[in-house]
């Protein structure tokens, strides 16, 4: 739990001074500590509980962790609200994870029935981006970095770095200047 808060501490530039207390308020801190309970109540084959843990955890944090999903340690997740970490998902050491990422299957249609790895790996010191999805049973390279709004289904090289097309700002087409004047009001 101290990895935990110390990596909280390191990578939220909000923590500093008399404010580092409040990282024992952060969401991402409780979802991974009863995560950790969770697992290794579904690692022993302990029925419903770890479901309950996890699905209880989800309604305080508004993070879903499946108990069967392994998380290394350090994992940090800033802002988490709609974080989803699938059941076969593996983390790795040092992860962080923005806000509403999502490491989930690409569907029932897609695996072909019942298969054991559905959901991604990502490697060690990883970065993932608000709203970034990484879907099936890819692999995500140690200290990659995967931007907002990221859509990944195929395996993704070590250090690299995966971004998505910037938006675009399209101005109005305005006849006169009048018809400008009453569009920006």
């Amino acid at each position: 739990m101290l990895d935990d808060i110390r990596a909280a501490l390191a990578k939220d530039p909000a923590l500093r001074g008399v404010r580092s207390a409040e990282v024992l308020l952060y969401p991402g801190l409780w979802a991974v500590w009863a995560h950790r309970v969770a697992h290794r109540l579904h690692r022993l084959g302990v029925p419903f509980v770890p479901r309950a843990v996890s699905q209880w955890m989800r309604a305080v944090t508004g993070i879903e962790i499946h108990p069967g999903a392994v998380i290394g340690r350090r994992c940090f997740i800033d802002h988490g609200m709609g974080v989803v970490i699938g059941e076969t998902a593996v983390l790795g050491d040092d992860v962080m994870l923005y806000h509403g990422v999502t490491l989930g299957s690409r569907g029932w249609w897609t695996d072909g029935g019942h298969v054991d790895k559905r959901h991604p790996t990502i490697g060690d010191r990883v970065v993932l981006g608000s709203h970034a999805s990484v879907l099936g049973p890819v692999t995500v390279g140690d200290d990659a970095m995967i931007g907002a709004h990221v859509l990944v289904v195929r395996d993704v090289a070590a250090r690299a770095t995966v971004r998505a097309p910037a938006s675009v700002t399209v101005a109005p087409a305005v006849p006169d200047q009048a018809a400008a004047l009453e569009y920006c009001i």
